[in-house]
């Protein structure tokens, strides 16, 4: 079966401007989640880009960040050229990244299909993850279909939207078949409470919103056009001198703080009817917290997972976690502790019960708030 599209005209936009605050004190404003090792010895930045190298060349790959983490990012994909690392000016959520990615791209393809995926997901299964995604690509390229991928939940999580998916969809004319299994898409709903998440769950009718999109420039600004007009006239703009990096940056610099703080799922995927979902069918997580990284951690006997020269006395289900630079790392001894979260760096401790993991997020705020801690942040 051959695609429409071929490698050149594929692209990919990696949105990477989280602070990831949850994973304080190991992620910090310059370094956040997306930029930090924390599994493995690729940062989730590095392995994002690792696994569409192989469907995508690297000048085709965007990443979409901010200023303050700009130098980073370029430190850390040295191949990528300097124009692809996009800095946004201010935060303005999804749609407006989205929006900018899209510009940038028909710049240098007015037929380009792009995909849009974070920074920061765990896809241990690369191989399933790029036949989706393969899939998604060809059939993006054969018409006017808005793809997202969505994951078959595995546990009545409260944290993650749900999409509502309606009967498998025939491959298109032409098309002998795709390995992967596309849905016509049928609701989007927020995050639901735990009743209400566990029915989605066992229903089988729902998957996990997982923030993974792919369209062709075509689809995407007319779906702009039609639901955003506002974002679709700055994606106009922006088009329009998105060939010369200085000049788009100045015209950012200037537009940017005024444009509408809006997620693209708000704004497009929850009115647009051409919308698609993928099944994912491949092991995923959005690691949210240090609760999240215990998942890929091996535990001891007790349940403790520890990536740390730990010892212990009747500890049980803890995440010990030490970042510090190795010359000055101790041992970490534990007495009697439960489910709680531990993680030490060379400027600061973090002790947390793991039923308040989210409340790390308010932690930074105060320290951001205090005139001798804000340098932590």
């Amino acid at each position: 079966m051959k695609a429409k599209t071929d490698n050149k005209n594929r692209f990919v936009i990696i949105m990477a401007e989280g602070k990831g605050e949850r994973f304080w004190p190991v992620s910090r404003e310059k370094t956040p989640k997306q930029l930090i090792t924390l599994l493995g010895n690729r940062s989730f930045l590095q392995q994002a880009i690792d696994r569409v190298l192989p469907l995508v060349p690297i000048k085709n790959i965007l990443v979409i960040t901010n200023e303050l983490q700009a130098p980073e990012v370029r430190k850390q994909i040295p191949k990528l050229p300097k124009e692809n690392v996009i800095a946004e000016p201010v935060g303005r959520d999804t749609c407006a990244a989205v929006t900018l990615g899209a510009a940038v791209v028909g710049a240098r393809s007015t037929t380009g299909v792009m995909a849009v995926l974070p920074a920061d997901h765990v896809i241990p299964e690369e191989k399933k993850f790029q036949q989706v995604l393969a899939d998604a690509f060809d059939l993006a390229s054969r018409g006017q279909a808005i793809i997202t991928i969505g994951i078959k939940p595995t546990e009545p999580a409260t944290g993650y939207g749900y999409i509502k998916v309606g009967e498998a969809l025939p491959p298109p004319k032409g098309v002998k078949g795709y390995k992967t299994i596309f849905h016509r898409a049928e609701q989007f709903v927020e995050k639901p409470y735990y009743e209400k998440a566990l029915e989605y769950a066992n229903s089988g009718q729902y998957r996990w919103n997982a923030g993974m999109f792919i369209w062709s420039f075509v689809t995407i600004t007319e779906g702009l056009q039609k639901h955003q007009p506002e974002m679709y006239e700055a994606c106009q703009r922006w088009f329009k001198v998105a060939g010369n990096p200085a000049k788009l940056n100045k015209v950012l610099a200037k537009e940017y703080p005024d444009i509408k703080r809006v997620s693209i799922d708000y704004a497009l995927m929850e009115h647009a009817h051409n919308v698609i979902v993928a099944d994912g069918a491949f092991e995923w997580d959005d690691l949210g917290s240090w609760n999240a990284l215990g998942r890929h951690l091996k535990a001891d006997a007790e349940g403790n997972c520890a990536v740390a020269d730990f010892i212990h006395v009747d500890a049980a289900r803890n995440i010990i976690y030490d970042a510090r630079t190795k010359d000055r790392r101790t041992p970490i001894a534990v007495v009697g502790l439960r489910d709680s979260i531990l993680v030490q760096t060379d400027d600061a401790t973090l002790l947390a019960h793991k039923s308040q993991a989210q409340k790390v997020k308010e932690l930074v705020k105060k320290l951001a708030e205090d005139q001798k801690l804000k340098k932590l942040v």
